[in-house]
């Protein structure tokens, strides 16, 4: 009875005249769907569609359908599945059969590619001039060809971490091939425009030939994220172009990094000059919320957070231990700005261990270990600041401009020798909050408070240090 109805059906779709189909008939396509996934049929020269298949549903309007592709890894085999309505835009190519190179030549949709599975010689190349999302719903990739995810997209890269999920990647430390020829080796995970991370899943990353994790463009840690875990770099650890921004989550950075924490640098151009004309290539480091554990151990003259432009913090927790020769917990070429945001909260606590350097290039002019060091002003308005200063010749703080506290708890401890608290290149101001420079070395090598422009102490603040003026 069923075949017959269908049959029937069939026949009146195909008695159907054009002309009587009024606006139909201009529409030109028939859409036939079934399982999330469509086929489209011209109709202007005649109808005919056969439903022994039984389609979910025929439309003359284009069906909502999200443009899904579905990669899963399985050892040394990968499966991707592309949508037949997606067949003349998605394209998949690979070197081999786990490492998956697909490319969208569309402008108009955005594509969601759900990655799973395992495969210890694997990848993912992504070329797409639009923006896209990747859902890592439990991915464990070990690439033996460059990068294990480069997403060769100018837009914005949404990659999500399914809840609860642990997705663990790993790069090949040889340069070597990659599994786009015309693609150079720049880290473990690689995105040409700008990255946003996102998620209640735990992200694993470890770069075996340069940075773990780098961006052409910006970088942002959103709120949802669970843990992004650095489990070792050659390079740096996170390296953004444009900025780095977290609001949320944790992002721990192991002392097997060899290279700095967190860095973000301007966007240059081919020739290496800056971008003047991009109002986001700012260099910033900003820090909303979340927190962030950071070691720079490994490797001389290292710093756990650095920025080319200027460091904001408005909330968030942060333990940065600067244990090498020459480390710094954070640095910037411009200015520190710290708050509290209202509801929130904002821990710092840093460790400056290291001694001076000892490498031959800095033997007129070591690098010294240092908690916090600023090229331009240091402005506290909020928050709690614990620092110390424990190796030889190591600074708590040190602006080579001002320093201008209103706000916040600061307490630094000097413990090592001929080292100081705060080192202040030009004036000192103090207008609110509480600071507190502990000195437990002999006061003649180690100091409090250095400063060489003019030292301001207002009613509405507490200041307990030793003070020395030099000019």
């Amino acid at each position: 009875m069923k075949a017959n109805i269908r049959k029937i059906i069939r026949l009146v779709l195909l008695a159907l005249p054009l002309w009587g189909m009024g606006n139909i008939a201009h529409a030109q396509k028939v859409y036939i769907c079934k399982d999330g996934d469509y086929i489209t049929k011209d109709i202007s020269e005649g109808l005919e569609i056969d439903l022994t298949n039984q389609p979910d549903s025929i439309t003359f309007t284009k069906p909502k359908i999200d443009p899904v592709v579905n990669i899963v890894y399985n050892g040394t085999t990968a499966t991707v599945s592309i949508p037949m309505f997606l067949a003349d835009t998605v394209t998949c190519s690979s070197g081999s059969s786990s490492n998956v190179v697909l490319t969208y030549a569309g402008t108009e949709q955005e594509i969601i590619y759900n990655v799973s599975g395992n495969s210890s010689a694997g990848s993912l190349v992504i070329k797409s001039e639009h923006k896209m999302t990747v859902n890592l719903n439990g991915v464990n990739l070990t690439s033996t060809l460059g990068e294990a995810l480069r997403f060769k997209c100018g837009k914005r890269t949404e990659l999500v971490l399914a809840k609860g999920s642990v997705n663990t990647f790993a790069d090949t430390n040889d340069n070597g091939l990659t599994a786009d020829p015309t693609d150079s080796h720049k880290a473990c995970i690689y995105t040409k425009g700008h990255l946003e991370i996102s998620g209640a899943g735990t992200l694993n990353v470890t770069g075996n030939y340069h940075h773990a994790i780098a961006t052409k463009e910006y970088m942002k840690v959103k709120k949802t994220v669970n843990e992004i875990n650095i489990l070792g770099s050659v390079g740096d650890a996170i390296h953004a172009g444009q900025y780095f921004q977290i609001n949320g989550g944790t992002i721990n950075i192991d002392k097997g990094t060899l290279g700095d924490g967190i860095q973000a640098e301007f966007k240059t151009d081919d020739l290496g000059a800056i971008i003047t004309d991009d109002e986001e290539n700012t260099g910033e480091v900003i820090i909303n919320g979340g927190t962030i554990n950071a070691i720079a151990s490994a490797t001389q003259d290292t710093k756990c957070i650095k920025a080319d432009g200027n460091v904001t913090i408005n909330s968030g927790t942060l333990q940065l231990d600067a244990i090498a020769r020459g480390s710094r917990g954070i640095q910037t070429d411009g200015s520190i700005t710290i708050n509290q945001d209202e509801d929130a909260t904002t821990s710092i606590t840093i460790t400056a261990q290291g001694a001076k350097c000892n490498l031959e290039e800095d033997e007129d002019d070591p690098h010294k270990c240092m908690g916090i060091n600023v090229d331009g002003d240091i402005n506290i308005s909020g928050g709690t600041i614990n620092i110390t200063a424990s190796g030889t010749s190591s600074n708590g703080m040190k602006a080579d401009k001002n320093i201008t506290v209103s706000g916040g708890n600061i307490d630094i401890t000097v413990q090592g020798t001929s080292a100081n608290g705060m080192r202040i290149g030009k004036n000192a101001t103090f207008t609110g909050g509480t600071t507190t420079v502990t000195q437990t070395k002999d006061a003649s090598k180690s100091q409090g408070i250095v400063y060489s422009g003019t030292r301001t102490v207002e009613a509405g603040a507490t200041v307990s240090a030793s003070w020395t003026q030099k000019k």
